[in-house]
């Protein structure tokens, strides 16, 4: 199996589809080793991994099987993600905490992990992905809304922990990107949503994917604690 070149070794989380999928490719084209961890299915090229991030043992046997094959991880991606989207007053309590568990906890769980040898090594990469509902908000997503700005405080905090071992850690703030989910939208839906984004229309998931990249990358050494918005002027003002 071929997992990229002799770059750095790079762990997508929810690396098998959508921006996570882009994100991995985008890491492997430039010489990465790159492994992917998601709940079921492979990716063409990558350490491919199952892992639930609701499950600290999952996660454990994830970085272990990674750093078996791959060495220490020094670029995490912490893309995992799920909506369960409802209005508040239909929303049962586990949907909420379903999907805080899995966005923000979750996250809390790779990224510890990774973290504790990223210090040792005095260096790494951290990029959390979000989501523009972060600060705008969107009916119907208080759940998501919530777990996707918990990133961003979750992300400037340990900016500042970890900063003086050399470890960066940003986040990009995606808007609405073509994927399989948005794919599946009403006709109408989609029109009203490009109405409000300013360029007109939705980003492609290599887009994304290329920020992050880029917030990864020695040019970016000296950025931390930062949060770039993907969004086609979508989220403008937050």
């Amino acid at each position: 199996m071929t997992v990229g070149g002799d770059g750095r070794v790079v762990l997508v989380t929810g690396g098998n589809r959508g921006i996570g999928l882009a994100v991995a490719r985008a890491f492997r084209e430039g010489g990465d080793r790159v492994a992917v961890t998601s709940r079921s299915g492979e990716v063409e090229g990558t350490l491919s991994v199952a892992c639930d991030v609701t499950s600290a043992s999952d996660v454990e046997a994830a970085f272990a099987r990674v750093e078996e094959e791959l060495g220490p991880v020094e670029v995490l991606v912490a893309n995992a993600g799920i909506t369960a989207d409802t209005l508040l007053l239909s929303m049962k309590e586990e949907a909420f905490t379903r999907v805080l568990d899995t966005n923000l906890v979750g996250t809390y769980r790779v990224v510890r992990r990774a973290a504790s040898k990223m210090i040792r090594a005095r260096k790494g990469r951290i990029v959390l992905v979000s989501s523009v509902v972060a600060l705008s908000g969107s009916a119907g997503q208080s759940n998501y809304a919530a777990s996707k700005a918990g990133l961003i405080g979750f992300g400037r905090s340990l900016a500042r922990e970890l900063g003086s071992r050399n470890v960066t850690v940003n986040v990009v703030s995606p808007g609405f990107v073509e994927t399989d989910m948005t794919a599946a939208l009403p006709e109408a839906r989609r029109r009203e949503i490009l109405a409000a984004v300013p360029l007109g229309r939705m980003a492609a998931p290599e887009e994304v994917a290329a920020a992050v990249r880029w917030l990864a990358s020695e040019e970016a050494g000296y950025l931390t604690g930062a949060v770039i918005p993907v969004d086609g002027g979508l989220g403008m003002g937050h």
